[in-house]
């Protein structure tokens, strides 16, 4: 799912964040083999990842879920910390989980220039660069296993549940999977807000996300938009 810009032409710094310094090196050195990738920083931990933005300005975070001070949620921290203070900056979250939560917890402000892969991805660095890439262009990447286990537990039909929306609801939701917000949707369909809004609700009900908290309705409407689309 692509955004808006495009890569920076004199190639993507990154900062790389991970506790372990055998991880940490070795994805360094994967993303060292690419000439359009310039590793500006290796950090092992939050603070010092959030010091490096501020004094290296890099184009795209590459971070792990779980690192000190708590060893909890600190990859997903950090993205809420640069979405509010440097939404500029990409963010691809490491994790050893396929807990469709995280993800949703990832994409709370917003699918635009976020990636969640899980880390049995990073010896690829075919996929691992292609994540680096797409966030840095301001697109979206979720792992596939993380959307499976999503799609899993909402449907236990074999067809997708996307297949009940009208042609304009799934033109509404793939508006949605940009990033953007009910304003920025009308403007690009030539609808009124209020006919954005309706779409939307009746989307909503259609994909049994009625009861859920307004911010993850959107959300998990996006993953199973993705899922859908990598099927």
């Amino acid at each position: 799912m692509a955004g808006g810009g495009s890569v920076p032409a004199v190639g993507i710094r990154v900062v790389i964040a991970e506790d372990s310094f055998l991880v940490r090196e070795g994805i360094a050195q994967l993303l060292g083999t690419c000439d359009e990738v310039e590793v500006v920083a290796l950090r092992e931990d939050l603070p010092g990842l959030l010091d490096a933005v501020e004094s290296l300005a890099p184009d795209v975070v590459l971070t792990d879920i779980r690192m000190p001070p708590t060893h909890t949620d600190e990859g997903i921290r950090a993205a809420a910390t640069l979405r509010a203070e440097h939404p500029e900056v990409g963010v691809v979250v490491l994790s050893q989980y396929a807990e469709p939560g995280y993800a949703l917890a990832l994409l709370e402000g917003g699918s635009e220039g976020r990636a969640y892969l899980l880390k049995e991805r990073v010896s690829d660095v075919t996929q691992l660069l292609g994540a680096v890439q797409e966030v840095a262009r301001g697109g979206s990447v979720v792992d596939p296993k993380v959307v499976e286990v999503l799609v899993a537990a909402r449907s236990r039909a074999p067809r997708s549940p996307l297949e009940h929306l009208t042609p304009r609801e799934s033109e509404v939701l793939a508006e949605i999977a940009q990033g953007k917000n009910n304003a920025a949707v009308a403007a690009s369909l030539a609808l009124s807000e209020r006919a954005v809004e309706k779409h939307i609700n009746s989307m909503f009900s259609k994909l049994g996300l009625s009861e859920e908290p307004a911010v993850h309705r959107r959300v998990t409407a996006v993953l199973l938009y993705l899922a859908d689309q990598g099927g």
